[in-house]
């Protein structure tokens, strides 16, 4: 009787086992790696890079000196070959290729070599350096074997992928692992929401496709974390995010994102105590760019974005990639949080390839001499007042006015900001002179809260929002 109890409880732990671990570890790879690498292409790219030779071949300077690139201006312009390795998957039978941008950046020459055998020449149909995708065409009439696009959404931490490749130019390369995380930013570009993965990805994976169990693309590799290789932490950009850009780029050669015109930050506790929020939730406007659709549409600065066309905006972050996938010139409403209650603002969205946010603009130097400075001493910061100089010279609204700050203190409650910012307003009160800094701080250490809110002009000229906790 004991044994026949005993191997009941054995069958039900196991049973209870294999439901609460779900899906076996696969026992072999190779049916899927087979069926798919035909699919993966390596790329391989070659670019004329111009140096000027060492006029004086037979005497080095030392490491450092100033004279080694004052000399080197005057050697010989010499050409060479650059030559770098990548990888891509084909998603047409025609020949159209997916890869990363930063593969194929600068190339004059693309070669792609399908199923580690036959070459062909490859142009460019489209890239995108915001994601880090590319678009190629095979410069032939053959037919080849393509593979789909899955849902990345339905992809779940712990999930088994594969990943398929050219690492160091060793031709097609199977490794696996599972996804280890969703949703990460690494600060590579503006548009983050790479899939985490422990399959080992090296230089050359770059472009290569990662698979799910059913063979079916869930991201696209895309970088490594350290430089010395693979350390079982790679990242890949989610199918659903690349396959609106690849459609673009296939149609239109280019993207064509939506555009709020708003530079947006953080929402600290800070700030969200002082907005009697409830929790830090939302993207804050910092400021709204002349004549876009957020200044036509009626948003201010200050305003905290907490739902975009009916979707929650939980973090900042999380808003620019919604923006950038509407559709230009859709209308959508926009739910603000203004004084401390909800208003739906309905913006028509502009297109953000052709706007004035996205063009570079040459970052200046800002020189400020004026000796003249005072002591907030509640603050534990020295500034000066704004002059017309200031405004004209960092190219501000003509009717800024403000406080320079000079001086911070180490202990400061505000000395994450810098020398030179330009304190604007303070609890959403214009500050004019260094009497209305002196008051309003006063009124807030007399309050029972004792946390300000104060909007600066950092040393970029951008307008920040800044929640401080006064001692």
């Amino acid at each position: 009787m004991n044994k026949f109890k005993k191997l009941l409880i054995t069958l039900i732990l196991i049973n209870f086992t294999s439901q609460v671990c779900g899906k076996d570890a696969p026992t072999s790879f190779a049916d899927l790696a087979e069926r798919l690498m035909p699919s993966v292409v390596n790329i391989s790219t070659t670019t004329t890079v111009i140096t000027n030779s060492n006029p004086f071949p037979g005497f080095k300077f030392p490491p450092g000196s100033p004279f080694e690139d004052m000399f080197k201006e005057f050697g010989t312009p010499e050409k060479r070959k650059s030559y770098a390795l990548g990888s891509g998957f084909i998603i047409d039978e025609k020949g159209i290729v997916i890869t990363n941008n930063h593969v194929i950046q600068d190339a004059e020459d693309i070669v792609v070599t399908v199923n580690g055998e036959k070459e062909y020449k490859a142009k460019v149909i489209g890239k995108d350096p915001l994601s880090d995708i590319a678009v190629l065409q095979i410069d032939s009439k053959d037919k080849f074997s393509p593979v789909k696009f899955g849902n990345s959404d339905k992809a779940r931490i712990g999930d088994w992928v594969i990943a398929i490749g050219n690492p160091f130019g060793l031709g097609g390369t199977v490794t696996a692992g599972i996804i280890s995380a969703r949703n990460r930013s690494i600060g590579l570009s503006r548009y983050e929401d790479y899939i985490q993965t422990d399959a080992s990805i090296n230089s050359g994976n770059s472009g290569g496709p990662l698979f799910d169990m059913n063979g079916d693309v869930i991201g696209i590799n895309t970088a490594i974390l350290g430089q010395s290789g693979s350390i079982g932490i790679g990242f890949s950009i989610p199918s659903n995010s690349a396959k609106k850009v690849v459609k673009q780029l296939i149609e239109f050669g280019e993207t064509k994102r939506g555009w709020l015109g708003v530079r947006i930050q953080v929402v600290t506790k800070e700030i969200a105590d002082v907005e009697k929020l409830g929790e830090p939730r939302g993207a804050l406007v910092a400021s709204v760019a002349d004549n876009s659709p957020s200044a036509k549409g009626g948003i201010r600065a200050g305003d905290i974005i907490i739902e975009f066309n009916g979707s929650k905006i939980k973090e900042m972050k999380e808003l620019p990639k919604i923006v950038a996938q509407t559709e230009v010139g859709s209308t959508v409403d926009v739910k603000v949080w203004r004084n401390k209650k909800e208003i739906i603002k309905k913006i028509k969205l502009g297109r953000l390839e052709t706007s004035e946010d996205f063009k570079v603009k040459d970052k200046k130097t800002e020189t400020i001499k004026e000796p003249k400075f005072t002591e907030i001493k509640s603050l534990k910061i020295e500034v000066r007042e704004l002059t017309k100089k200031d405004i004209k010279e960092r190219k501000l609204p003509n009717q800024t006015t403000g406080l320079v700050i000079t001086k911070i203190k180490t202990n400061s409650p505000i000395n994450n900001l810098k020398i030179n910012d330009i304190i604007v307003e303070v609890q959403k009160k214009r500050i004019k002179s260094i009497k209305d800094l002196e008051n309003v701080v006063e009124s807030a250490l007399k309050s029972s809260e004792k946390t300000i809110l104060i909007v600066i002009y950092n040393n970029q000229n951008q307008r920040r929002y800044i929640g401080v906790k006064l001692d």
